[in-house]
């Protein structure tokens, strides 16, 4: 699972816990490159245990402002520096245990109730990782603060990251142990936007279109072959045919998306017409991925992107020949994702707009090499219902998907993708597979 190429979807909040479940998400592209490259960067800074404190305060500062960037942060350890920077000479640490509400001023100094310098406990520039967590666990601390010999703070090493890291084993890493993160690019600032992502550590990269067989995406694939060579994985798409297919892996695509019109919020195939069904182009196009694979031996990845809706859906899209899965919707319900949660007639729903939608205006995505501007929206701006924690979620889909592969004999996704049986229903069908001639007794309590 990946999560979608889209500004109400991927941030690197949204990347780093998806990362943490074994899944991938790709930042999105529709921002300058300097905040994209951000983005990227705070996640790779994120879980190489060694973290760059981003609450931080001066020794003027008074509760109040402690008070204010706990609500802004939401982290409990604060470092407190000569200049109020993240790199500043270390004074002292503030943490919930430093202070009471019910029992001070707001206008008193930080100065005045924090942990100051000689009572912590620090280890120097040189510490590995492994080091710093035997100090954390031999003096029973919660955090453990990396200076340089000028004893300026570099790095914060927590204990919950440890903790973190045995709660999830599906964690996906890189040989560094950070968090593995994608990032979305366009066809037409690549020259500058690729190197810059690059450089800050991105992964794997996608170009981000609604129509990926066109020159435009053979030029950026060129682009990066010719200065990287193979050492940059680079996605691209979409398709929903053979031929398209065929184009893009012969230009040198890592893997392919599938589906164009499919997704949740995208009127693509209503306001231009083009466009597949997604199980459709989706069995064609794995039709080819193995068919070019055996007159090359090369395995092109297919990404089925759009058109899940339940997540049975999933178990479908791997059966029909997908490698993985691509999802917006689905991601924008939870917790993580970048936009905000409201209250609509007493449900609970997040903010959810397509990359075409006037809202983005990811003109970028959908520019025939000309005007920079959005012509017309291939793109809805919408609500999802409120879904909670990501961590939750995913686990009961993928749960759900598991035990719908055992139901077809099967234990991997090779395996249900050669047996699996696909049959045609009819709608009288689907309505059959669902609860029928009943009354919910929710429902009845809910009408007296």
């Amino acid at each position: 699972m990946v999560s979608a190429i889209m500004q109400s979807v991927s941030n690197d909040k949204m990347a780093i816990a998806l990362a943490k479940e074994g899944g991938v998400s790709f930042i999105y592209g529709s921002q300058s490159v300097e905040d994209e490259a951000a983005m990227v960067a705070r996640v790779k800074a994120y879980k190489a245990g060694f973290v760059v404190s981003d609450s931080n305060l001066q020794p003027t500062d008074t509760l109040a402002d402690v008070l204010n960037l706990y609500e802004e942060k939401g982290h409990n350890a604060m470092a407190v520096t000569e200049d109020g920077t993240a790199n500043g000479k270390l004074l002292g640490i503030v943490t919930g245990r430093d202070y009471r509400v019910s029992r001070m001023s707001f206008d008193i100094p930080v100065s005045q109730f924090m942990t100051p310098l000689e009572k912590l406990i620090t280890a120097p520039e040189t510490t590995t990782l492994k080091e710093a967590n035997d100090i954390i666990w031999e003096h029973k601390l919660n955090s453990l603060p990396i200076v340089d010999k000028n004893g300026c703070l570099m790095y914060f090493v927590f204990r919950k990251d440890y903790t973190e890291h045995k709660e999830n084993p599906n964690e996906i890493l890189d040989a560094d142990k950070r968090y593995i993160v994608g990032a979305g690019i366009n066809t037409l600032d690549y020259e500058q936007r690729v190197p810059t992502l690059v450089e800050a550590g991105a992964d794997v990269l996608c170009i981000d279109s609604s129509e990926g067989y066109s020159c435009w995406q053979k030029k950026t694939l060129d682009f990066i072959r010719k200065k990287y060579g193979d050492s940059v994985k680079v996605g691209a798409g979409n398709v929903v045919d053979r031929d398209g297919f065929m184009f893009l892996a012969e230009a040198g695509a890592d893997f392919i998306k599938v589906g164009i019109g499919g997704g949740s919020i995208c009127i693509t195939r209503e306001t231009k017409g083009i466009g597949r069904g997604q199980a459709t182009a989706l069995i064609e196009v794995a039709a080819a991925r193995d068919e070019y694979f055996e007159k090359t031996g090369i395995y092109v990845p297919i990404c089925s992107d759009g058109g899940i809706v339940h997540d049975y859906h999933m178990t479908l899209a791997l059966a029909m020949g997908a490698d993985f899965m691509m999802l917006g919707r689905y991601f924008a319900r939870f917790d993580e994702s970048p936009t905000t949660k409201l209250n609509i007639n007493g449900t609970y729903v997040k903010e959810y707009w397509g990359e075409g939608s006037n809202r983005a205006r990811n003109w970028q995505r959908y520019d025939l090499g000309g005007k920079s501007k959005l012509s017309f929206e291939e793109g809805v701006d919408s609500y999802v219902t409120y879904a909670g924690p990501l961590k939750d979620n995913v686990a009961k889909s993928l749960y759900k998907v598991k035990s719908t592969m055992c139901n077809c004999g099967v234990t991997n996704i090779p395996d249900l993708q050669k047996n699996a049986k696909l049959t045609v229903v009819s709608s009288t069908s689907i309505v059959e597979g669902g609860y029928h001639d009943v009354m919910l007794k929710s429902t009845v309590q809910n009408n007296r």
